[in-house]
């Protein structure tokens, strides 16, 4: 379970960092087989404006004409390994394939590389699959295979704790997780753009969450991130419960009534209240299901009304045919 769902929150996360500066598709079919590219970014141009605020991931993402990710929350192992290979060869092929029926040619730089991003890696898989570590130009933790293979394993665990890795050690886990997610959160209070990212993330609380409530045997690096994520999901509530009291008492004073004041601040509060309910709804359905299609999105007001303990493992549990069966009059 855990799996899926830090493949949901990476594919998630890497298309609302990637989407400003290219095209982003998430579960790419690949046409030997049903195989899917966990991400697959096309640069909007050859070096995008302003992608290098996302640091060595931005650098990575512009590398070359198309850039594929495959992000693993446990350490990756040989036949992960050989497997992401395996759809990036027939992600080559195709395009080859396509460039034939064009007449034209591909270009050997033109081909995409594959970054595989996994929080650490046995010296047996390093020496096994890599041949060098360009520390001089790419720092540590970022292991190029030969150069024909165009595969990069990047060991979130071993890059230095600096601003140029952050976008990269949030999808690390354990302690170094959480350091990059307080990294986060100190950068988006600053910066309005990242304020979807910070969402993101918040969301992800939900889902461990849930799974902590149906599994006892959730691991450490899981309990301690959704004690973490908790406090910054507490203070992001109140900030919203803040706002709906400013909110408030500002429709107080133009009214000049004290229970003008005290009507407004509770509109305020639960106006807030709504809206993050209503975000975090949202973000759960487009988890499970890929989209918020129009039938969906008719019993979302009806979820809301519930409370996020009550809602939460429903949204998580029931299949979207049970879903608009109980919503549905």
């Amino acid at each position: 379970m855990t799996r899926f769902i830090h493949d949901q929150f990476a594919k998630q996360y890497l298309t609302e960092l990637l989407t400003p500066y290219g095209q982003v598709e998430t579960s790419q079919d690949v046409i030997s087989e049903v195989r899917q590219i966990d991400v697959l970014f096309t640069p909007a141009s050859p070096s995008p404006d302003r992608i290098e605020s996302l640091g060595l991931l931005g650098r990575m993402a512009a590398y070359s004409t198309y850039a594929l990710f495959e992000p693993f929350r446990n350490p990756v192992d040989k036949g992960e390994i050989r497997s992401c290979i395996g759809k990036l060869f027939d992600f080559h092929a195709d395009l080859e394939r396509q460039a034939k029926r064009n007449n034209t040619r591909i270009n050997e730089d033109e081909l995409p590389y594959l970054w595989i991003l996994t929080p650490t890696a046995s010296v047996d898989i390093l020496e096994s699959f890599t041949d060098t570590l360009d520390a001089e130009n790419w720092g540590q933790g970022i292991y190029f295979l030969k150069k024909g293979l165009k595969t990069v394993i990047v060991v979130i665990h071993q890059l230095p704790s600096i601003p140029e890795t952050l976008f990269l050690r949030v999808l690390g886990r354990g302690r170094g997780q959480r350091q990059a997610v307080e990294e986060l959160e100190a950068l988006a209070n600053n910066n309005p753009f990242f304020e979807d990212i910070i969402k993101l993330v918040h969301d992800l609380i939900t889902l461990l969450s849930a799974r902590n409530r149906k599994e006892q045997d959730i691991d450490q690096d899981d309990r301690e991130l959704i004690m973490k994520l908790s406090e910054m999901y507490q203070q992001l509530l109140e900030e919203i419960k803040q706002e709906g009291r400013q909110e408030g008492e500002q429709k107080g004073r133009q009214e000049g009534e004290q229970k003008g004041r005290q009507e407004g601040e509770l509109l305020g509060i639960n106006r807030g209240i709504q809206t993050e309910r209503r975000a975090m709804v949202e973000s759960i359905l487009q988890v499970r299901f890929g989209e918020i299609d129009s039938q969906l999105a008719t019993i979302i007001d009806q979820v809301i009304a519930m409370t996020r303990e009550e809602f939460t493992p429903m949204l998580l549990q029931l299949s979207r045919e049970e879903l608009l069966v109980k919503f549905t009059p």
